[in-house]
């Protein structure tokens, strides 16, 4: 348990910015709610029906994950504060742990409020709930996986610019507003379509 120290500093270090974390929360369920509106108002849209759009943009929220796990290491990597941490006793293992694991309560507590938000707008209240919850969790994974392969290589300021590419590659691939039911369908599959359905 030699991480949980360290986890425990990166920890105090995310919640020395609490605007980024409610920001991290707030703009997924104001896109949900906005979409949901919109959708009432408007002659409806099958990709925007809420059991349709609530996934996808449950997804869409975890790259704020990638936003910050990039911003920690990178910052770390530019006050030579990982330098100094190679001189402990700390693995490879240890320093992923570290990272990683104080963003996963992040995760967690995001999507619950996200889809507590969803049943209000509509979303029916079945089991599949839970399944979905349990599938995002690697879902979280890797997003702040890509957030440490950024901070790694990047800076901390590089990682806020390339990390506006990255968020609208993933709206397009995560279902917000493309339907990839649709892609997957065996008459229009390409490998292109192929390889955003699998993603």
């Amino acid at each position: 348990m030699r991480f949980s120290a360290f986890a425990s500093r990166n920890s105090k270090e995310l919640l020395r910015d609490p605007l980024s974390l409610i920001f991290c929360i707030g703009l997924p369920l104001f896109l949900l709610v906005l979409v949901a509106v919109v959708n009432r108002n408007l002659p409806p849209v099958e990709i925007f029906k809420i059991e349709n759009f609530a996934p996808g943009t449950a997804v869409f929220g975890f790259s704020f994950l990638t936003l910050f796990s990039g911003m920690l290491i990178g910052q770390d990597r530019s006050t030579s504060f990982l330098t100094r941490l190679f001189a402990s006793p700390l693995t490879g293992s240890d320093y992923i742990l570290g990272y990683s694991l104080p963003l996963l309560p992040i995760a967690l507590l995001q999507s619950v409020i996200f889809f507590v938000v969803a049943f209000f707008l509509g979303l029916p209240v079945t089991v599949h709930v839970l399944t979905t919850l349990l599938v995002l969790i690697p879902a979280a994974v890797l997003f702040i996986g890509f957030g440490l392969l950024f901070g790694s290589i990047f800076t901390d300021k590089q990682v806020g610019g390339f990390f506006s590419v990255f968020v609208w590659l993933e709206v397009f691939v995560s279902g917000m507003w493309l339907s990839l039911i649709h892609i997957s369908e065996p008459t229009r599959r390409t490998p292109i379509s192929y390889a955003v359905f699998c993603l």
